[in-house]
């Protein structure tokens, strides 16, 4: 996945840390599009059109990105993957040069869930780098609480979740990460048994000729955002959704991703420029 991880576990053995390794080697192996034998880099090259089973863990994070691009009207699009490999974000590596918005077709994922079939259209590239590793920390956190680990704090790559509470009986606090060129003060978040997710554009993005460009795309647009996000943090129990739809607003825009967050009862706090936007039940937090 790019990054590290780090477990606070309350009374649990060392040997719980090889389980977690596990549990994210198997969403690597599962999903990864920088892994050439990867189940998600085999159906990208498979045939278009023909019907592909999945592994149970591959189609329970397919499912919820299809759900996420659904009820956010596209702006979480799972089929980007050409895209972002063209602009330098993918396995392909870094380019020279900002590259043409050439439309490679229809971008369709047809999915279904019973029978863990999917198959996709010609313009098509799965790319699940928005809510896979979400995904892994859960995996991961599932695996230490079947284990009888109750208490701790995952950190995968800056995505959190807190199960329990800490041996001195407070929860798992931990701070917002905000963007560096910003004066907003970070939250404290008690995360008891919760999730938080945090999309950022200021950690990858391409800079040619003095323009920079995010790493965030606009599926709409097929271009990288300019709509002043600068991060979106999402509190949910599941990791996995609230790294997908921490992807989804920071595309809409702040105002437009506080109406959709509100509408779907989501906890999230949007920064743009020197602003913060803030959800309804965001807000509810704070009393």
């Amino acid at each position: 996945m790019g990054t590290g991880w780090s477990l606070q576990a309350v009374g649990a053995s060392p040997s719980v840390a090889a389980g977690v390794q596990a549990a994210l080697d198997r969403v690597v192996a599962l999903m990864s599009q920088w892994e050439p034998d990867s189940d998600l880099s085999r159906f990208n090259r498979a045939e278009t059109g023909v019907w592909c089973e999945l592994p149970a863990e591959f189609a329970h994070v397919v499912d919820a990105a299809l759900t996420i691009q659904r009820t956010s009207d596209g702006a979480f699009d799972p089929c980007l993957g050409a895209l972002t490999d063209r602009w330098g974000f993918g396995a392909s590596g870094p380019v020279l040069s900002a590259p043409d918005t050439a439309d490679d077709g229809e971008r369709r994922i047809d999915f279904d869930s019973e029978t863990r079939r999917i198959r996709r259209s010609a313009g098509a590239i799965l790319d699940l780098s928005g809510i896979a590793k979400g995904y892994g920390v859960d995996l991961a956190a599932e695996w230490l609480l079947a284990k009888g680990v109750r208490h701790f704090l995952l950190d995968v790559g800056g995505e959190l979740r807190g199960e329990g509470i800490r041996p001195d009986g407070q929860p798992w606090w931990v701070d917002v990460e905000m963007p560096p060129t910003s004066s907003v003060a970070p939250y404290r978040i008690a995360l008891h048994d919760l999730s938080a997710a945090t999309s950022g554009n200021y950690r990858r993005s391409l800079t040619v000729d003095g323009q920079h460009y995010s790493h965030s795309f606009d599926p709409r647009t097929r271009r990288p955002i300019v709509n002043m996000v600068s991060s979106v943090t999402v509190l949910h129990r599941s990791c996995m959704m609230a790294d997908g739809w921490a992807t989804a607003l920071t595309v809409l825009g702040p105002k437009a991703a506080i109406e959709l967050a509100d509408a779907q009862q989501l906890a999230a706090c949007v920064i743009a420029g020197e602003r913060e936007y803030l959800s309804r039940e965001w807000r509810a937090m704070l009393d």
